[in-house]
């Protein structure tokens, strides 16, 4: 009994039918892609040339001119931050604070995820001080050892905020930062600061009231051991 023959596909045949069918749909991905990947490739070599060039700038800075210009011509690079935070320094030790602060929160803005974010907003908050804005100083640090509890300035923060309740006079508050970075930063240095700090700051004694004498109070008042003894050492009649 005859039986009925079964053909295979053909894959080559098949193959051929698909690019006759979408050759121009194949041809345009591929293009599209070796372009994305040119850009992306003269992009990266872009940036390194940006960067470097950059650096060379911010090598040969010999002041605020210098710096503002590496902050201006090359935003977003690496060169830049490290401007931003050398012209702040720079502003900061010619007492410049406004200037300094404006240059600090321009570098944070710009940076927000830089590994020196804190110290920034550190160096804020000292200008502040300089300033003579110890609220908003004091503030500040307690948000910069809130926000970024991890930085290795969260106890630093914490210890600025001591300092600053010190001189305040409150003590009681002083103390409870203290205990917090003995609790929760207990092997760092400001630990070490902090336990320093902790000794010194006495507890609120109670005051004491002393009643005022009378003008009768000769009379009335207990003798001292002195006057019992020589009481006691008079005869009886």
């Amino acid at each position: 009994m005859p039986t009925a023959s079964t053909s295979s596909p053909d894959p080559l045949l098949e193959t051929q039918v698909l690019w006759n069918r979408y050759k121009m749909q194949i041809l345009l991905g591929l293009a599209v892609v070796l372009c994305a990947a040119a850009a992306f490739g003269a992009y990266r070599l872009y940036i390194a040339h940006r960067d470097t060039v950059a650096a060379q700038l911010l090598a040969n800075a010999k002041g605020a001119p210098d710096y503002q210009k590496v902050i201006a011509d090359y935003p977003g690079s690496g060169a830049a931050a490290s401007a931003a935070l050398l012209l702040a320094t720079q502003q900061r030790a010619k007492h410049q604070f406004v200037q300094a602060n404006q240059t600090l929160q321009k570098f944070i803005s710009a940076h927000p995820q830089h590994e020196l974010v804190t110290s920034a907003k550190m160096a804020t908050a000292a200008n502040l001080e300089s300033l003579g804005k110890t609220d908003e100083a004091l503030e500040m640090y307690r948000r910069l050892a809130t926000d970024y509890a991890q930085s290795f300035n969260a106890p630093l923060a914490m210890l600025a905020q001591v300092q600053l309740l010190k001189g305040q006079g409150k003590t009681e508050e002083a103390r409870r930062v203290c205990e917090t970075i003995l609790t929760q930063y207990r092997d760092s240095y400001a630990a070490m600061q902090a336990s320093q700090d902790l000794k010194n700051l006495k507890p609120a004694a109670a005051a004491t009231v002393t009643p005022a004498a009378s003008p009768n109070s000769s009379a009335t008042a207990s003798p001292s051991p002195a006057a019992s003894t020589a009481a006691s050492a008079v005869p009886t009649p």
